[in-house]
């Protein structure tokens, strides 16, 4: 149980330059007191004490302002940074190292009982006010901008932006991928005017072979003449 407690506060001190020391970590984190009203709740959840999972997850809300319902899965290295209004579903599945910011909803779209909220794989960063609505999976090292709704799968290593969210960036070369400490973040809208560009390029170059296949057909006309 130690152990797992200071991993929590390791994963505070790796993601968030604003923590100075354990002390302040540990009393002034909601993020991290969701986390710990969530692991109770979870086991209580999975032994079969729903109502007493469902309270005390209430109460972890109510202390937090972070809505964590105990029957979702979380892995290890989670963190939350400032945390106010996230949400996260009964059949979110959450990998190892995920960051989410304020305001997130890992929510679903329907009323049956089945799985219904978003799986998201390792290293995945989801933005400030970012809605990810459905049950399909947020591939690994993934960063998903603010204020995005995603409702349909994001592959692995994208970066996600729009209403609704569209991949600006995908499949990174690893040399190229990006620490996901705070304050190293990509800029989703710069990727996206990067890989506007990219294209403008790609389409010049293909109007000046299709002109220059032009002019050798003019020629070779005219030449037949």
């Amino acid at each position: 149980m130690f152990s797992r407690l200071q991993q929590d506060i390791k994963a505070v001190f790796d993601r968030d330059p604003a923590a100075r020391s354990k002390l302040e970590v540990f009393f002034c984190y909601p993020g991290l007191h969701a986390i710990w009203f969530y692991r109770v709740s979870h086991w209580l959840w999975k032994h079969e004490l729903f109502f007493l999972g469902r309270f005390c997850s209430h109460w972890g809300r109510f202390f937090t302002g972070i809505e964590i319902h105990p029957g979702a899965r979380i892995g290890k290295g989670f963190f939350i940074d400032h945390g106010m209004g996230v949400v996260i579903g009964e059949t979110a599945e959450i990998g190892d190292n995920v960051t989410l910011y304020h305001g997130v909803t890992l929510g679903g779209v329907s009323w049956e009982k089945t799985k219904r909220h978003p799986t998201l794989e390792d290293n995945v960063v989801v933005g400030s006010g970012a809605k990810v609505l459905g049950p399909f999976t947020v591939g690994r090292d993934s960063k998903i901008g603010s204020n995005s709704v995603v409702v349909k799968e994001v592959p692995p290593n994208s970066t996600v932006v729009g209403i609704p969210g569209r991949a600006v960036m995908a499949v990174e070369k690893p040399a190229e991928k990006m620490d996901l400490q705070h304050g190293q973040l990509p800029d989703p809208e710069a990727k996206a005017i990067s890989c506007l560009f990219d294209q403008i390029r790609e389409l010049e170059r293909k109007f000046s072979a299709l002109t220059l296949e032009h002019e050798q057909l003019k020629k070779r006309i005219e030449e037949g003449k």
